[in-house]
């Protein structure tokens, strides 16, 4: 992927994308809660994250158990996700030109039978490794459709207003999820057995296709369907391809995608070869990283400008932070360190995504949003494996750091780049205590002038 032309003036490039006057007051953290459709479109996503997350913790555990290999909960998560790799941009069409509502029904239904079908392999004990693998791409499948249509349908039930913050609260639900959802599975998977995750989530996808179902139409602000044509999927990739805000966070999310949002793979490996804490203790590390997100995805809510800068950085405060796990002599350091990497990961993540949908016309929403998914979550169908060989062949710890190392130096290489393009400096000054550092505008006169 070759960089987009420069552009005239460095605003378009490094300027802060202005959301409010001054950060929201507390109450108004979750405002877009005050909306009914989405506040019953939030209940069932939370529902739905908590049974995901306890379906993943059983998936990944059931797979280690059955082979013995890391390498083969990566090529768990490669089969989950290769789909979105080579199919996410018709997803994106799909979106553009179908009903969003009815499209998550359709997904949600059919994600609800392969629970069910899971469920009843695992609890009659005949469940293989390939059975997993073979659900799991169908799963991918149906993540093609569903993540675009998600995405955008998320401004027909708030509105462009509301838009930034219900990202923000959506995230902070996923992450409530992911704290309740492997804790859960965790104890599940040590007294029962995760067979009986498959089938609590089997049920959280009915409900939300019964909840989808509910919601008032008439309220939903519907965007017109794009007409069918030729080029379609081009006019999304040459949209986003000329736009900094779009462009870069997607080059950022493909390096971390790769190298870095396999950390499941790498806490199963730490629960069971470094720590020999089980599946408690592998339940307990998805929490803690939840944990940090949860906090991050909140902090992201009363942020009241989108900057390049924020994307890049949190990127790269990630990677060390990964970086500095790889070398934690105990546990509880370990874990202290994902808490820590956990609010840095989801702050790339949110205002990753806040940045390239507030920066897309609604009317090609669904197919740039496609592309950006396909780049994160497809990254993830290549690392997925890679980090579960290096993983069982040079060890977990090293694994990890291989997997902070990259995307760091390549978060790196982009604020340099980014820097240069918007005559960007950083200014010392000793006297602040609050911003000892500053990101500056170099002016053509050699002035420093602050930068938006």
């Amino acid at each position: 992927m070759t960089p987009p032309p420069a552009l005239p003036g460095v605003s378009t490039l490094t300027a802060p994308i202005d959301l409010a006057a001054q950060r929201p007051p507390w109450r108004q953290t979750f405002s877009s809660l005050k909306v009914p459709n989405f506040r019953l479109f939030a209940v069932a996503h939370l529902v739905a994250v908590i049974a995901l997350w306890m379906q993943r913790i059983a998936q990944d555990w059931l797979v280690l158990q059955l082979s013995g290999s890391v390498t083969a909960v990566g090529i768990t998560v490669a089969m989950q996700f290769a789909p979105s790799l080579l199919l996410m941009p018709l997803g994106g069409i799909i979106a553009d030109r179908c009903s969003k509502r009815m499209i998550l029904m359709i997904s949600q239904g059919a994600a609800g039978v392969l629970a069910v079908v899971m469920a009843v392999l695992a609890l009659s004990g005949a469940i293989q490794v390939w059975h997993i693998y073979g659900i799991a791409f169908l799963l991918g499948l149906v993540t093609v459709v569903d993540q675009p249509a998600r995405q955008v349908f998320v401004n027909e039930l708030v509105g462009p207003v509301q838009l930034r913050n219900a990202i923000s609260v959506n995230s902070s639900i996923f992450q409530i999820g992911a704290m309740i959802g492997p804790a859960i599975s965790g104890v599940l998977i040590s007294a029962v057995g995760g067979g009986w995750a498959f089938a609590v989530n089997a049920l959280a996808c009915f409900f939300t296709v019964g909840t989808l179902a509910r919601l008032r139409t008439r309220d939903l602000l519907r965007s017109a369907p794009a007409p069918r044509s030729k080029g379609q999927l081009r006019e999304g990739l040459d949209y986003a391809m000329r736009k900094p805000t779009i462009f870069w966070p997607a080059v950022m999310a493909g390096f971390i995608a790769v190298f870095a949002m396999s950390l499941p793979v790498l806490m199963a490996a730490h629960a069971n070869t470094v720590f020999y804490s089980g599946a408690g203790g592998y339940g307990l590390l998805n929490t803690l990283v939840a944990v940090g997100a949860l906090a991050g995805a909140v902090a992201s809510t009363r942020r009241p400008v989108l900057r390049l800068r924020t994307v890049v950085g949190a990127a790269g405060g990630y990677c060390m932070l990964l970086v500095l796990a790889a070398a934690a002599p105990s546990m509880w350091i370990f874990c202290a360190v994902l808490v820590a990497a956990g609010y840095a990961s989801l702050t790339f993540l949110t205002s990753s995504n806040q940045l390239v949908q507030i920066s897309t016309n609604v009317r090609i929403r669904g197919r740039v949003m496609s592309l950006y998914i396909m780049v994160l979550i497809g990254g993830q169908a290549i690392g997925g494996p890679l980090i579960g060989a290096l993983a069982e062949h040079l060890g977990p710890q090293w694994a990890m750091v291989v997997a902070g190392t990259v995307p760091g130096a390549a978060a790196a290489v982009i604020a340099v780049v980014l820097a240069r393009r918007g005559h960007l400096t950083l200014r010392v000054d000793r006297k602040s205590q609050r911003r000892p550092v500053l990101i500056v505008r170099r002016r053509e006169t050699g002035e420093l002038g602050t930068a938006g």
